[in-house]
This record gives structure tokens, C-alpha cells and sequence, in this order.
């Protein structure tokens, strides 16, 4: 074991084409979480990039040479050896002990209890980071934002092998069920979906535990790959389900549903704000606190717009709604209403408006 931590001390690392992203690194201890393909690898080497080369230690737990047992025999008295200052552990597990060193980052799926870490939560990039990755911004930055979805390392794959990548990727990430449940849960993008509903499709494909499958959902969940959306004044409702990352979509079904992929990327904006939001009948997304109504109609005209007012006019009162956002791909515009401010905005200019 000694002998590999030498060899990955003296390796080079790199960390070719990396733009800088909103969540970034000092000198602090960090525990950085995210789903596979987030970028926390990419996050954390270049952090390392940035420091003294003999100062650091980059660790990966799936390397498939590395007992953990043997680890943590060694790793102490290596860092000690070599004054290393900088360790980070990417794909941490519980099972590692935990060295002294003056700064610690591990990376890892989940969120353990590490209270003298500070937690930091990664996800595929928003559409403001996206942003970054295009040449020049205009009207098609959002037509590459849905063909590309938030995974940061499908800019460097031909549209030829998004598929495969993808499929690899996460097949090689996720347990065979936390696959299933994932490409079921696609399908049902944007529609009412409990784990029952998804126990009910699987069980006629494969021989499957409802205990284990409630519990592999809810785990799904807790790690940000799949969301849940509440009906308003029904917690018990079933719930419609979201997805962390659009590319899924088309990447993991034949379906096509433009309307919903839309969907899912304005959940997506509204939930990096942190507030709460819930659905109703005919009604995308509902904001209490902002008193709020947020539509998804990519291709929408006025005359839809109204249309779509007098079919959910009496929420509109009952709530004493004061605000009407209906997103759209390019529409922009104000309707006029008796209680409401009633805006059509495209979507890049209301993900960028906060």
C-alpha cells in the first residue's frame, strides 16, 4: 500500500477544460456530495491544481488497488512522512479512517455525519453555469441547454455517443434496481409517480422486494437524483416526480415530450432557490410564499395564455394570487388581469432574473 501512495503522490494530476463553478474552494475542510457526474472530481483536482504540488494527496476509493483495510494502516503515517497538508478522499465510504492532516475534502454520494466538515451539495449545472460553457450567449444557448442537460462532461462527447455515455455512466454508478427505478421514473417525467406505482411496473419484469424498492427510492430522493413535487393542501396526494438532469429524457427512453423536459428545467431553477413550491390541477408550479404562479408553455401565444387564465381563474382568486410568471422558449409579453400581474417571459431571462 505504501507503495501506491507513493505512486499517486507523484502523479500528475489534470484537469484539462474546467470552468470555474459557483460552488468553489479555499482553504477549509469540505464534505462535497452529488450524484455521479456532478463534478466534484473535477471540482476538487482543480482546487489541488491551485496549491503546491508536494503539499497534497488526491485519493480515489474505486481504485480498485486500494483495500481499505490496508489504507488505513498506512495513510496516517504516509502524510505524516511526506508533511502532507492537503488530503482528499474522492468516493469516501464510512469504512476509511479519518486522518489528521490540516485540511480534509472528501467527495462522495451520500452526506455522512462529518460534523468538523463543512457539507457542500453539488449538482449538475444550473443554466446560468451552463452559460459559461457557450461561445457567445444568444438565442440558442437554451436549445444547447436541453439538448445537454447539467452534466458538465457531456460538453466533450459527440452527439453520437451522448447516449452510450450516459447509459455507462450510470449503469457503472447506480445498483441494478436504482437503474430501473431511475429510467421508470424518466418515463413518468413530470407526471404522478409513488414508489407503489413504480413496485406495480417492475415487478413484471423482475423478481423484486416492495421493502426493498420503497427503500432504494427514498434513498434516490435523499441523494438528489430524483424529486418529488407535492400537491397543495394534499401532502398525502400522490406526488409527480422530477428529475435531476434532463439529458435522462433522451438518453434513457425513446419518448419525446418536449413540454415536459421544459418542465423539469424550470423545477430545476425553482428549486436552487430553496423555497416551497407545490403543484395543482393544471397549475405547473405554486409558490405560497411569493403568492405566485409559475406556467410552462414553451410555445405559448396570448390567446393560449388567456385560455389557460380562465381554466384555473378561480385558484387565481381563491389565492389572491398577485403574480403570473408563464415561461416560455421566446414569447415575451404582459396580459392585463383584475388581481394578477400577468408576464410572459423566455426562459433564459427568467432563470437569469434573480
Amino acid at each position: 500500500m505504501e507503495i501506491l501512495l507513493d505512486e499517486l503522490y507523484k502523479i500528475d494530476l489534470t484537469c484539462n477544460h474546467y470552468v470555474e463553478r459557483k460552488l468553489q474552494l479555499d482553504e477549509k475542510s469540505y464534505q462535497i456530495s452529488g450524484i455521479a457526474q456532478s463534478g466534484k472530481t473535477e471540482l476538487v483536482k482543480a482546487y489541488l491544481l491551485t496549491c503546491k504540488k508536494n503539499s497534497y494527496l488526491y485519493i480515489d476509493i474505486a481504485d480498485v488497488r486500494i483495500e481499505i483495510e490496508e489504507l488505513n494502516l498506512f495513510l496516517q503515517d504516509f502524510c505524516i512522512k511526506n508533511k502532507i497538508s492537503i488530503l482528499v478522499i474522492d468516493n469516501f465510504v464510512p469504512e476509511v479512517k479519518i486522518v489528521n492532516v490540516s485540511q480534509l475534502i472528501v467527495c462522495s454520494r451520500k452526506q455522512y455525519e462529518l460534523d468538523f466538515l463543512i457539507p457542500q451539495k453539488l449538482t449538475p449545472l444550473d443554466f446560468e453555469e451552463f452559460l459559461a460553457y457557450e461561445s457567445r450567449y444568444d438565442s440558442t444557448a437554451i436549445s444547447h441547454y436541453l439538448q445537454l442537460g447539467g452534466f458538465a462532461a457531456l460538453q466533450r462527447v459527440s452527439a453520437d455517443n451522448r447516449a452510450k455515455y450516459i447509459q455507462e455512466k450510470f449503469r457503472y454508478a447506480l445498483s441494478a434496481l436504482e437503474f430501473d427505478i431511475l429510467v421508470t421514473a424518466t418515463k413518468s417525467l413530470g407526471q404522478k409517480l409513488s414508489a407503489f406505482n413504480i413496485y406495480e411496473k417492475l415487478k413484471l419484469k423482475r423478481k423484486i422486494s416492495k421493502d426493498m424498492l420503497y427503500k432504494t427510492f427514498e434513498s434516490m430522493i435523499t441523494d438528489g437524483y430524483l424529486f418529488q413535487l407535492s400537491k397543495v393542501g394534499y401532502p398525502n396526494a400522490t406526488k409527480k416526480i422530477y428529475l435531476c438532469d434532463i439529458i435522462f429524457k433522451s438518453t434513457l427512453t425513446i419518448q419525446k415530450n418536449f413540454a415536459r423536459v421544459f418542465e423539469n428545467i424550470v423545477f430545476l431553477e425553482i428549486l436552487k432557490n430553496e423555497t416551497e413550491f407545490f403543484y395543482e390541477e393544471g397549475i405547473e408550479f405554486y409558490i405560497p410564499n411569493n403568492s405566485e404562479i409559475i406556467l410552462c408553455m414553451p410555445f405559448a401565444e396570448e390567446r393560449m395564455l388567456f385560455k389557460k387564465l380562465e381554466s384555473i381563474e378561480a385558484f387565481i382568486f381563491s389565492n389572491q394570487i398577485q403574480k403570473i410568471t408563464c415561461v416560455t422558449m421566446s414569447k415575451e409579453g404582459e396580459i392585463s388581469h383584475p388581481i394578477s400581474k400577468v408576464e410572459m417571459l423566455p426562459f433564459s431571462q427568467w432563470a437569469l432574473s434573480d
